[in-house]
């Protein structure tokens, strides 16, 4: 909205004291002509900014003039700095929503806390993209206008068509009552109910979506914390899923975590760590375990220790000594 987009001008001018065109414009996602036209509309509404000629010049405010946007106190405005690195706010495409908010947020400190709260809230960091092994998190990408689609059924309580791709099947659309998103380890869920089922669909899956306009069989209000957690612990023990308690050597546990679905339980045990954690399938733990060699061992459940023991004889005397 153009609104928007002139207090967030007027806010980059106040933070940087010049810009040129060309970098409001980048900062902005507008073309330069575009700002050109925010810049007379500001002067004519009597915001007092001007323009520098020059190699070095760009746009700039009078000193002193500044928007009035009261009521945080320095730890508000530090919650909300620190609030603004989570990468949440892309997942549903509020990302420059979210940086136009934090330019306003800095802006409404006075002058002795604004460098302060800035600062501190560059020596936090939240959901890094990269953790201590180096691995990068991944993170998806969306298509804007499918996520809005999606962000507006939701807020406004109404209907939902999707088109959506299920792991290993065909894309089909299908008709859901929206009832909250959620962003998990930089993914993002949507979580409504079909035909009265509930349901969990991953936001990079939906291809293509539609807000209908019928309202949402949905509860007025809801606690999206217990609901996520309700439906992430029907996710871990239902289907064929398979619970395995192991001993794993501390050096391959890593491996062990991107492999397994979900780790329900976790302990030192001497050396190793004893771990309960779920997999797909039968054949999916019997993988698991084999690709971990002697980095890990099956304690339960019986029948996987005597596959992953079968499975060794079976190589040991495919190598045994004088095999051809």
């Amino acid at each position: 909205m153009r609104a928007d987009r002139l207090v967030s001008l007027v806010l980059l001018l106040r933070r940087h004291g010049r810009l040129s065109a060309t970098s409001l414009a980048r900062e902005l996602e507008v073309s330069t002509r575009t700002v050109l036209r925010d810049v007379e509309a500001l002067s004519a509404a009597g915001v007092p900014v001007y323009a520098e000629r020059g190699r070095h010049g760009g746009f700039a405010l009078l000193p002193g003039f500044r928007t009035e946007l009261t009521g945080l106190n320095h730890d508000e405005a530090l919650a909300l700095l620190v609030a603004g690195s989570r990468r949440g706010a892309q997942v549903f495409g509020l990302g420059s929503a979210l940086a136009s908010a934090m330019l306003k947020v800095v802006d409404a400190l006075p002058e002795g806390y604004r460098q302060t709260a800035a600062g501190a809230a560059e020596r936090l960091l939240v959901d890094p993209e990269i953790d201590l092994l180096a691995r990068r998190c991944a993170e998806e990408e969306l298509p804007d206008a499918v996520v809005a689609q999606v962000r507006r059924a939701v807020f406004a309580g109404r209907r939902l068509r999707i088109r959506y791709e299920a792991s290993g099947s065909a894309a089909r659309w299908r008709t859901v009552d929206p009832i909250g998103l959620v962003t998990a380890r930089g993914q993002g869920y949507l979580l409504a109910r079909r035909a009265g089922e509930d349901r969990t669909y991953r936001l990079s899956r939906v291809l293509a979506a539609e807000e209908l306009d019928e309202p949402a069989e949905r509860p007025d209000r809801v606690d999206l914390d217990r609901l996520w957690q309700e439906r992430s612990t029907r996710f871990r023990t239902g289907g064929d899923q398979v619970a395995v308690v192991l001993r794993v050597d501390p050096a391959r546990r890593e491996e062990l975590v991107r492999t397994a679905l979900a780790v329900l339980a976790e302990e030192p045990d001497r050396d190793r760590l004893r771990m309960e954690v779920t997999f797909q399938d039968a054949r999916h733990a019997e993988w698991a375990l084999w690709q971990l060699s002697t980095g890990a061992e099956a304690l339960e459940p019986q029948w996987l220790r005597d596959r992953v023991r079968d499975r060794a004889a079976a190589v040991a005397g495919r190598y045994g000594e004088g095999s051809r």
